[in-house]
């Protein structure tokens, strides 16, 4: 980012507009998708595949010269857009691929996600090594994309649990909602995001807190946070293997009690703890932190009728990623009102209200 705003000559809070663009694109976008149920009613894999592609247009349309700040954002808007057809579409192509084992196809797939989301932390590792100029950065993810839909289209049909809907009421979506172990489940997967893009955000945020607590400890903050974050894709894919000896939502419920107690527990090992201990800790909040989240995708997903799993799936991920803005905001304003040690003290309220809630989830099996 910082190396766009330098080549497009833009001003310092370009970052901030272009990095909120793709969030709302998303939010916009996955709102739209379940009001008119396109995953349900079309071919998720169809879906994706387009999605896929039209993404990848976008995001490589970002090198072309001649862009002002309005057609950044535009082209950021776009591609959070285009991803309204990846993720949530992704849990609904294998939720239908899966009715038994949904957890641990969930914790593969998210697992994914949570390497993608690490990845940039690694290549920015690896920077001072060899030199990433910001085109091929776009170019390169550009092509990935692509790629990740061309082998979708080629590799995966739709799956044998599919059940496509033929209504076209767009409007009665909300009634979901009336189903009680469907509320729970949403309402503790809100409690999860509500800590977990938060956590992720501020990683390099902690590490350098640490540091200045204790000065000259950690060298290479990038690579930490690569650590820290990429750990819990294997903890998905953990997580959805024990959920079928344990129960999906006992899992999830305890992971989301953990990754609460870290919150809470952060303040003292930021202050007391030597740097092993502190980075074990910080593993440990990264397993727990993203854990529950393909065993709350699987609860809302068996929760919803199967003609709406995608609709379900996508309007609360829409809803959930909704919070994370907050929470950011709100850990962001908590820097100018708490000591430094104390401001990830707010990221407990969304495990706490997650827990309370979902106690209530009638567990009719695994």
């Amino acid at each position: 980012m910082p190396e766009l705003i330098s080549a497009f000559n833009l001003s310092s809070n370009a970052l901030s507009l272009l990095t909120s663009a793709v969030q709302f694109g998303f939010i916009l976008g996955t709102l739209l998708f379940a009001f008119l149920k396109i995953s349900d009613r079309y071919s998720p894999t169809q879906v994706f595949f387009l999605c896929a592609i039209l993404g990848s247009i976008f995001n490589v349309s970002t090198v072309l010269e001649q862009h002002s700040l309005s057609s950044l954002i535009l082209i950021r808007f776009l591609v959070g857009f285009s991803l309204a057809g990846i993720y949530p579409v992704g849990m609904k192509i294998a939720s239908d691929h899966f009715e038994k084992g949904l957890g641990r196809s969930l914790g593969y797939l998210v697992g994914a996600l949570v390497l993608g989301t690490a990845f940039p932390h690694l290549l920015k590792a690896t920077s001072q090594i060899v030199h990433f100029d910001w085109n091929v950065v776009m170019i390169s993810t550009s092509a990935l994309a692509l790629l990740g839909g061309l082998l979708l289209k080629i590799l995966v049909p739709d799956g044998p649990f599919r059940k496509a809907q033929q209504s076209t009421d767009a409007g009665n979506f909300l009634s979901l909602f009336q189903n009680i172990n469907f509320r729970n489940a949403a309402i503790g997967y809100f409690g999860h995001m509500w800590e977990l893009y938060a956590f992720w955000a501020f990683v390099p945020l902690l590490l350098n807190i640490y540091n200045q607590i204790h000065p000259g400890s950690i060298a290479n903050i990038p690579l930490y946070s690569f650590i820290i974050i990429g750990c819990g894709a294997l903890a998905c894919a953990i997580s959805g293997i024990l959920s079928e000896k344990f129960g999906v939502a006992r899992v999830a419920r305890t992971a989301l009690i953990l990754s609460g107690i870290c919150c809470l527990l952060s303040p003292l090992l930021l202050i007391f703890a030597s740097e092993a201990v502190f980075m074990i800790f910080l593993m440990f909040w990264g397993v727990m932190v993203i854990a529950d989240s393909p065993l709350f995708s699987t609860l809302v997903a068996r929760s919803a009728p199967a003609e709406g799993r995608g609709t379900a799936l996508t309007l609360v991920n829409s809803m959930g990623y909704a919070i994370t803005i907050l929470s950011i905001q709100m850990v962001s304003i908590s820097q100018q009102l708490l000591s430094q040690q104390y401001i990830f003290l707010v990221l407990a309220a969304g495990p706490l209200l997650g827990v309370l809630f979902f106690s209530n989830f009638r567990n009719t099996g695994r």
